[in-house]
């Protein structure tokens, strides 16, 4: 396994105990939770979000977590599929399994399958009624990372995604490493929701602040401004935007340089053709 896969799945094991801590309210710690193989070898290539054994002192089971984007008619019974694929795999060990949905759409799924001898249940956690704020509100990173998940309310995607990884950043501002770390957590509970472009807009607006407090940035804004007028406003400000553009988001650059997003526009378009 290489460097990649280990990190990915110490991430995965901290996502599954921030679910089972803040949204399910399970008193699970990290010790406690080991990652299972979840692939099944049928037809269709089928992955179940989470699934580990939790082992706690007074009991021993299985947690399941799913994470659904949409509402699928028959989402009972791929749970219950997923249920009996893990029973098989281990079955002298309670299941207990949980659906977060966090779709646009009103949840309008069964929690559960019904027919002649067959009484299937279990849990759907509707993100529609956790409010992202209050998650921001209990000022830890991991319900901040969580927050991704949460009802935006009456704001914008970019809005509630620049609040959440602001006050992220705020909270591990002296631990850049950590932050990434989070920052990371946060981009693969995104992929659900196509957010991660606002995420990683967050991210670089939060990176040129802080280069912009380096004072040589400031020297290098001002060489190049001085150079600028030297050689001809337009040119020289072009220049500038063109190096800017290698690395900022035309937004970011238009925030920089104080230019109407129209004019960082036109100077890309001129610089890719």
């Amino acid at each position: 396994m290489g460097q990649k896969d280990i990190i990915s799945k110490q991430l995965i094991q901290r996502i599954a105990v921030d679910l089972a801590v803040y949204l399910l309210g399970l008193p699970i710690k990290v010790d406690e939770l080991e990652l299972l193989a979840t692939e099944q070898q049928r037809v269709e290539d089928r992955r179940a979000d989470v699934v580990a054994k939790i082992r706690q002192q007074a009991r021993c089971f299985i947690l399941h977590i799913e994470i659904q984007n949409n509402n699928d008619p028959v989402m009972a019974l791929r749970m219950l599929r997923y249920y009996t694929d893990v029973c098989f795999a281990y079955p002298d060990i309670p299941v207990q399994q949980y659906l977060i949905y966090i779709g646009a759409e009103k949840l309008s799924m069964p929690a559960y399958k019904k027919d002649d001898g067959l009484d299937y249940r279990y849990t759907i956690i509707d993100m529609h009624d956790v409010d992202y704020q209050d998650l921001l509100g209990q000022d830890s990173p991991d319900a901040m990372v969580l927050a991704i998940l949460g009802d935006f309310k009456q704001h914008t995607k970019r809005e509630a995604v620049n609040h959440i990884v602001r006050q992220l950043h705020q909270k591990l501002e002296s631990e850049p490493k950590r932050f990434r770390e989070y920052l990371s957590m946060m981009e693969i509970l995104s992929e659900n929701r196509d957010l991660r472009p606002y995420i990683k807009e967050a991210e670089t607006m939060i990176t040129q602040f802080d280069i912009e407090k380096l004072p040589s940035f400031e020297l290098g804004l001002e060489k190049g401004i001085k150079q600028g007028m030297e050689q001809g406003m337009e040119q020289g400000i072009q220049k500038i935007v063109k190096q800017l553009l290698k690395q900022q988001l035309p937004e970011t650059v238009a925030k920089i340089t104080d230019l109407p997003i129209e004019v960082i526009m036109a100077i890309k378009n001129k610089a890719e053709h």
